[in-house]
C-alpha cells in the first residue's frame, strides 16, 4: 500500500517549514531526531515522518509494511504522511533517499504524551517519594521517555541542539524519568493497554512567555517592547542592551519608593550593610531570611584604576550571577544577564576614569541561593591587554522594597520571550501527540496579570504545530509558602485562578488540583504519584472521553439570595463533605483586598451557603499561598480554589 502526500500532509509540511530554522546539512541522518530506536508513534492518527535530505531528493518511508513518499524542498526538508495505524509493534522504520537509507528499530505505536513546564515537571523519579521502590518496580518496556535537553534559542530551531534519544523504562533508567509524567503514563496504561511514549520538554524557573512563539506573543500586545528589543538583540546586541538599560531605569523611577537612583555615583550608599568578603548566596548573610530574600537586591563597590587602565577597552566581569543582574559603571548602564555563569558587560568608551570607579548591580531573585558566587578573582574589570583590576573592595548591599519586581531580560533563557519555544518546542516538528501536559506557573506568581491569556495563547500556538485538536491538561500549582490566618492577597492564588479559567475557557482542556498535596516549605513536593494519578483521571475524562469525575466538586456560580450567598457545585460524587465539619476557607469580598473576611459556611445539598461580609461582590475559596482547604465529596478529590463574582436574584 502506498500513501502519498495529501493536502493535509502539505499543510503540515508548510507548518514544519514555518517553524524551522536555517537549512540543516544534508549529509546527516535522513530522519529527524524524533525518530530513533525505541520511538513511540501516536496511534489512530496519520503519522508524520520528516527529516532532511539533499535538495529535490525523492524520499521513501516504510513502516509496518506501509510506504509513503516525499520530496525534499529547497532547504532539504521533507515530510511524508503515513495512514493512521492501531497500537502495536515493535516495528522497523526505514527512510531511503538517493540510495542512502536509515533504519530505526523497536518502534512502537501507542499514545504519546508531551510533558512540559518547569521544575515540578522536570523533577525525576529518583528525587520523588518512594524512589527506590518505584525504580525497582519499573519493568514495563512499553513505557518510554524522550527527554529534550534545556536549550534556549533566539530563533526557532529545526532540530535539537543537543543529543537526544528514546529511553525504555527499566529499573536502571526510570530514575531519570519525569516523575509526574511517568506516573501518569503508568496509570494510563492500566486502562488503555497500549504503549506510552513521553516527550519531556521542561525547564526549571521558566515563565510561560518563554514557551510561546514570537508571533503569538505579538498578538497579545503585552510584550511588544520586549519583542522589539529581542529582535534588535539578534542584530545589534549593544543597542538592545542600551534600550534595556533605559527601560529598567524608567521602571525604577516609576515606583512609589523613596526618591533616588542607587546606580548614581552620587547616591548616598554609605549606610548600606557590608556584605561578607566571599559574597555567595545572600540567604546566608546576617540580617537576611534563612529561606532567602525574594525580590531585588542592590550591591555596590568601588575599584581604583590608573589612567592607563581607564583608557583601555574594558569589560565588567561579575562572575556567576543568580538569577538576573542589571549593572552600571559610574552611573552608566552596561546591560544585564540572566542565569549567567559569566556575567560580563562591555563598558562603553569614556565611562572609566583614573581613580575610584563605582560599580553597581541589581540582582533579581525569585527563589533562593541568589547573588554573586565563585572565587573573588572572578569579579573584576578586565582590560583589552589581558590585565584585570579585581573588585576587592567591600561590597555594600540593600534590599529593595519587598513588593518591587523588576521587568526581566527579553533574551533571558527562562524569563525571556520565545526562547524556550524556539529551542525546545519548535525543534520537535509536527510529531503526533495524544495530549499535552502543562505543569508550570511558579515563575509567574509576580506576573499573574496576563497569565490566563498567555497560557491560552500558548495552547493555540502549539496546536498550529501539533494539531488543532491537541488536548491540554493543566496542573494547578500546589501550595507553597505561608499558611494564611486571615484573608490575604496571593500571587500563587492569582496564578491558580488564571489556570482554572484558562482550562474552563478551552473546550479541549482540563486541569487537576494539587492544593492538598503540596508542601508549604518545599517548592517541589515529592508526592508525584498522586499528581500522575490525577492527570491520568483527567486524561481519561478529557482526552479519552470516559464519563468519570476527575477533579472534585466544581463551582458553578455565586448568587445572593435572601441575605445569603449560595455557591452550587457540579460534578459532585455522592455528596459534598468537609473534613472539619462546616467548610472553612470561604471568603466574602468587596472590591478591595481589605474588604475580604472569612464567611460562615454551611453545606446544603450540593451547595454551600455563606453568610457575613455585608455588601460583598466576590466569593473566594481556598485563597492564599498555602491555604487549608477542607471541601471535597465522595471522590476524595479536593475542590479547586476559585474566585467568583456574586450575582443577585431578580427582585
Amino acid at each position: 500500500m502506498i500513501a502519498k502526500n495529501s493536502g493535509f500532509a502539505g499543510l503540515l509540511f508548510l507548518a514544519l517549514a514555518m517553524f524551522a530554522g536555517p537549512s540543516a546539512a544534508a549529509d546527516g541522518p535522513l530522519l529527524h531526531a524524533m525518530f530513533q530506536d525505541h520511538a513511540v508513534l501516536q496511534r489512530d492518527k496519520p503519522i508524520n515522518v520528516y527529516g532532511v535530505a539533499p535538495k529535490g531528493a525523492a524520499v521513501s518511508v516504510t513502516l509496518n509494511g506501509v510506504t509513503g513518499q516525499a520530496t525534499a524542498d529547497d532547504r532539504g526538508h521533507w515530510l511524508a504522511t503515513l495512514p493512521a495505524m492501531g497500537a502495536g509493534g515493535p516495528y522497523t522504520l526505514t527512510a531511503t533517499a538517493g540510495g542512502v537509507s536509515q533504519t530505526v528499530n523497536d518502534v512502537l505505536i501507542g499514545d504519546v504524551l508531551l510533558c512540559t513546564g518547569q521544575s515540578n515537571m522536570q523533577l525525576a523519579v529518583r528525587a520523588a517519594a518512594d524512589a527506590a521502590l518505584e525504580m525497582r518496580a519499573a519493568t514495563d518496556n512499553q513505557i518510554r521517555q524522550f527527554t529534550i535537553a534545556t536549550h534556549e534559542s533566539l530563533t526557532p530551531l529545526d532540530s535539537f541542539a543537543d543529543p537526544t534519544q528514546w529511553t525504555v523504562e527499566s529499573p536502571d533508567t526510570a530514575g531519570n524519568f519525569s516523575a509526574s509524567c511517568f506516573y501518569m503514563a503508568r496509570e494510563l496504561k492500566k486502562t488503555t493497554h497500549v504503549p506510552i511514549g513521553m516527550v519531556v520538554s521542561a525547564w526549571g524557573g521558566s515563565r510561560v512567555r518563554a514557551w510561546i512563539s514570537e508571533g503569538a506573543l505579538r498578538s497579545l500586545g503585552y510584550f511588544n517592547d520586549d519583542l522589539d528589543m529581542f529582535d534588535l538583540y539578534q542584530t545589534d546586541p549593544q543597542a538592545a542592551q542600551r534600550h534595556w538599560d533605559a527601560k529598567w531605569e524608567a521602571w525604577w523611577r516609576s515606583q512609589p519608593h523613596p526618591p533616588g537612583e542607587p546606580w548614581s555615583v552620587s547616591y548616598p550608599a554609605n549606610d548600606w550593610a557590608v556584605a561578607p568578603p566571599t559574597l555567595g548566596a545572600w540567604a546566608r548573610w546576617t540580617g537576611t531570611s534563612p529561606d532567602g530574600f525574594v525580590g531585588q537586591m542592590w550591591l555596590r563597590t568601588t575599584v581604583s584604576l590608573t589612567a592607563a587602565q581607564a583608557a583601555q577597552p574594558a569589560m565588567l566581569d561579575l562572575g556567576a550571577v543568580n538569577e538576573e543582574d542589571e549593572s552600571w559603571v559610574n552611573g552608566q548602564g552596561v546591560g544585564g544577564t540572566s542565569w549567567s555563569q559569566h556575567a560580563r558587560h562591555d563598558i562603553p568608551a569614556g565611562v572609566l576614569h583614573a581613580g575610584d570607579n563605582v560599580i553597581v548591580t541589581n540582582i533579581f531573585c525569585s527563589w533562593r541561593n541568589c547573588g554573586m558566587s565563585g572565587p573573588a578573582e572572578n569579579r573584576a574589570i578586565r582590560f583589552k591587554d589581558g590585565s584585570a583590576a579585581l573588585l576587592s573592595n567591600p561590597w555594600r548591599y540593600a534590599q529593595a522594597p519587598d513588593d518591587l519586581i523588576a521587568p526581566q531580560i527579553p533574551w533571558g533563557p527562562t524569563h525571556g520571550v520565545a526562547m524556550d519555544y524556539n529551542g525546545m518546542i519548535a525543534p520537535v516538528g509536527p510529531y503526533g501527540f495524544k495530549t499535552a501536559v502543562w505543569y508550570q506557573g511558579e515563575s509567574n506568581i509576580y506576573f499573574a496579570e496576563h497569565y490566563q491569556t498567555s497560557l491560552m495563547a500558548m495552547m493555540a500556538d502549539w496546536r498550529k504545530l501539533f494539531g488543532a485538536d491537541l488536548p491540554f491538561l493543566i496542573v494547578e500549582i500546589p501550595d507553597y509558602g505561608p499558611i494564611p490566618t486571615k484573608p490575604v492577597a496571593s500571587g500563587w492564588s492569582d496564578v491558580r485562578e488564571a489556570q482554572r479559567r484558562a482550562a474552563l475557557a478551552d473546550k479541549h482542556s482540563g486541569y487537576i488540583v494539587t492544593i492538598d498535596i503540596g508542601e508549604p516549605l518545599v517548592l517541589h513536593p515529592t508526592n508525584k504519584q498522586e499528581v500522575g494519578r490525577r492527570l491520568a483521571l483527567a486524561a481519561r475524562a478529557v482526552v479519552y472521553g470516559e464519563k468519570i469525575s476527575y477533579a472534585g466538586p466544581m463551582p458553578g456560580h455565586a448568587k445572593a439570595e435572601k441575605g445569603k450567598v449560595v455557591v452550587p457545585f457540579g460534578d459532585v460524587t455522592g455528596r459534598l463533605v468537609s473534613y472539619s465539619g462546616n467548610p472553612n476557607a470561604f471568603e466574602l469580598c468587596g472590591a478591595s483586598q481589605a474588604s475580604c473576611s472569612f464567611a460562615d459556611a454551611h453545606i446544603k445539598g450540593d451547595s454551600v451557603e455563606l453568610t457575613g461580609g455585608a455588601g460583598a461582590t466576590r466569593v473566594r475559596y481556598c485563597w492564599g499561598d498555602s491555604p487549608i482547604c477542607t471541601l471535597s465529596d465522595g471522590s476524595g478529590l479536593p475542590t479547586t480554589p476559585f474566585e467568583l463574582t456574586i450575582t443577585h436574584s431578580e427582585q
